[in-house]
């Protein structure tokens, strides 16, 4: 079933207790998840082809680390045994060390020269989730691969596909749904997913938001935003984050529009539950091609902030190999 929604009354953010998660300002972060085991918080910067990772106890972060890349990163996961699965432009690529080797895993069937990676995360059985991006956003060529390699070589399924920008990846609490969103085209799709099995069927389009106005700019109102990242709590809500909407939405399994929390930036990327117990929501933001008129009221933006919230998200999973 399809569902368009009716959007809340938005406070002022700085009401709200937003923190920033240290100094850094990034082109594009994306990609956040945090590690229960190290007690940090993992990112990446598309355009600056960098990983970074920060400690975060007691709300306070340690200072942010950076390790640069050959190509843009779309996303990062952790590893089981340690270390990283990581999805950059020229492919897939295990690391056990941070500064370390990047040992390849597979190779994705598109043309690099116009299609990178971005948005993902892995299942609960330890599969690599990488969705596409089509950059000249002329052919709909973003897909969304699952990448398993518990049996020692990589087996690479193509999943889904036919999209503009690969986003919104994320997966109910009893893995039986599947969400993914399509940016440019203000959608997000969802299927019933079989875990062991790998499949999907039953598409749908679960959630869709109205086009962006015709000259609009960030400070005319009446844009929501469109589906960038998003995660789920442990109540099965999915909380995704507005692109240009300065907001994060959070919605029930059915659809139903449960609450809207404005961000400090314009352009909030992908949120993350983090945290000792789960409950500290941290968002990624942009400041890549945005205008000076914006960067004058969002000074932050590129920042990694964070806010309390009162559900729990879900754990990130672990790559199995």
């Amino acid at each position: 079933m399809e569902h368009t929604t009716t959007p809340h009354a938005l406070p002022d953010w700085r009401s709200l207790g937003w923190q920033t998660l240290g100094s850094a300002r990034h082109a594009l972060g994306e990609s956040p998840f945090w590690h229960p085991q190290e007690q940090r918080l993992y990112w990446v910067d598309i355009p600056g082809k960098q990983l970074l990772r920060a400690g975060f106890a007691g709300g306070v972060a340690a200072p942010v680390q950076a390790w640069d890349m050959p190509s843009e990163p779309g996303c990062i996961a952790p590893a089981s045994g340690g270390g990283w699965v990581i999805a950059l432009r020229h492919g897939v690529f295990r690391a056990r060390t941070w500064d370390g080797a990047l040992e390849p895993i597979a190779t994705l069937p598109y043309d690099t020269a116009s299609v990178r990676a971005n948005d993902g995360k892995c299942d609960a059985l330890g599969r690599f989730w990488v969705g596409t991006i089509d950059e000249p956003k002329a052919s709909h060529a973003a897909e969304l691969f699952s990448v398993d390699c518990r049996a020692g070589s990589a087996l690479v399924q193509r999943q889904a596909g036919g999209a503009l920008t690969a986003n919104g990846l994320a997966w109910s609490p009893d893995n039986r749904t599947l969400y993914w969103a399509d940016t440019p085209n203000h959608v997000v799709h969802a299927w019933d997913y079989q875990l062991d099995t790998n499949t999907l069927d039953a598409h749908r389009i679960h959630l869709r938001f109205d086009a962006k106005p015709a000259a609009w700019t960030f400070d005319a109102g009446g844009y929501r935003g469109r589906p960038d990242g998003a995660a789920v709590d442990v109540q099965g809500n999915y909380w995704v984050s507005l692109f240009e909407g300065q907001r994060i939405a959070c919605y029930a399994s059915d659809g139903t529009l449960l609450r809207e929390i404005p961000t400090p930036a314009q352009c909030p990327t992908m949120p993350c539950f983090g945290g000792e117990d789960l409950q500290t929501l941290f968002v990624t933001t942009a400041r890549h091609g945005r205008s000076a008129s914006e960067l004058a009221a969002f000074p932050d933006s590129g920042a990694v902030f964070y806010l309390r919230v009162d559900t729990p998200g879900l754990p990130v999973h672990a790559f199995a190999a």
